[in-house]
């Protein structure tokens, strides 16, 4: 990185400070809607629950007017990674997916648009021509204090200013994310689409929380229990909310209560209240997806998240916490490839898991030079 690029990224940390309380002084002068949605007054009623936790409104997404039906509203899907083994195989993994559903499925209801790696290694690598990638810069060196999530927000920061993006729509996505069918744009009227968490307690940690979002920015319920992912947010709205969402997180991990409060799910909480700031509401789906092995069934969702490891006995019992006769565990392979046809799981495990496997195994064996 030249002298130019360190110049601008001790510009980028030294300013953090003042521009959170540039944010949060625009913020809490900007009107925050503190019901939830299809409750606001002034708008007509909504065909859409009034319940923050809802199941999809397929009869919103199947039943509209002709003119609803011929204008999709595009989304771009974008996947923040770095250049480990560990989020290159799993990148490759969900973009075979998403190509499915997409160019191999070109008649389907889906909003997909176009697909991003953003890349924060600060390089490119050999993987460009396959994946659809914006190559993004790094924090500089110790600015992430060893939590390398920090690069997330900082990149997308860089992709929204300096890429050309042309769907109005951005579904913020991570790489251990397969998607089990096309997705459409979930988001209405002005708020986002999120997945909501149980982990992300705002009124548990009000008093930490209220450092960055003051009494005046309005209750803390206007902080949704989310991350930034999966969210489908409008591309303006992003643009405003991707900034504070980098120094919320860089403050929160200088800041030693935070840091403790809310350890590594802190870009989260950073993301949730950088949303809140701006004034960006979220319908909430608890089917946006699923998380093996705690969700067994595929339902309705859309995405599988594999952040969990998956351990069976032969008997198809699950033993967590132990190691497993039969396992799956994306952290088995952080830098090693997965190899080809994984052992499917045995008899009676979920049909989540089983599901997984399935996907994996097919996209590793049609993804060309696996494992090179």
């Amino acid at each position: 990185m030249g002298s130019c690029g360190n110049l601008l990224f001790s510009l980028v940390i030294s300013f953090s400070a003042a521009l959170i309380t540039y944010n949060i002084i625009i913020s809490a002068n900007a009107s925050l809607r503190q019901d939830f949605p299809g409750t606001n007054p002034s708008t007509k009623s909504s065909s859409l629950s009034v319940d923050p936790i809802i199941k999809m409104p397929r009869e919103d997404l199947s039943s509209s007017s002709t003119s609803k039906k011929s204008k999709k509203r595009l989304f771009h899907t974008a996947v923040t990674a770095s250049d480990s083994i560990y989020n290159t195989w799993q990148c490759r993994v969900m973009y075979y997916w998403f190509k499915r559903h997409t160019r191999d499925n070109p008649n389907s209801p889906s909003e997909m648009g176009g697909f991003t790696r953003i890349l924060h290694s600060g390089h490119p690598d050999r993987f460009m021509d396959e994946i659809p990638t914006f190559v993004a810069q790094p924090l500089p060196d110790g600015a992430d204090q060893g939590y390398i999530v920090l690069n997330r927000p900082w990149a997308f920061v860089q992709w929204l200013q300096q890429a050309h993006i042309e769907e109005d729509y951005i579904l913020m996505s991570e790489p251990d994310h397969i998607l089990v069918k096309p997705i459409p744009n979930l988001s209405r009227d002005g708020l986002g689409a999120a997945f909501p968490f149980f982990y992300i307690e705002p009124k548990k940690y009000e008093n930490v929380l209220r450092k960055f979002f003051p009494e005046e920015s309005g209750p803390i319920t206007n902080i949704d229990p989310i991350g930034n992912s999966p969210v489908i947010v409008g591309k303006d709205s992003l643009r405003k909310i991707a900034p504070t969402w980098m120094n919320v997180s860089l403050a929160m991990k200088k800041d030693p209560e935070a840091d403790k409060a809310f350890g590594w799910v802190l870009e989260m909480y950073a993301y949730a209240v950088a949303s809140a700031l701006h004034g960006v509401g979220n319908i909430l789906y608890k089917e946006f997806m699923i998380q093996p092995p705690w969700d067994t069934a595929i339902g309705n969702a859309y995405i599988i998240h594999y952040t969990y490891g998956c351990d069976y006995d032969l008997q198809g019992k699950l033993t967590y916490g132990k190691i497993g006769e039969w396992r799956f565990d994306k952290r088995s392979y952080d830098n090693i490839w997965p190899p080809r046809n994984l052992s499917m799981p045995p008899p009676g495990v979920p049909e989540s898991v089983v599901t997984l496997v399935k996907m994996v195994n097919e996209a590793t064996a049609n993804i060309p030079n696996w494992g090179s």
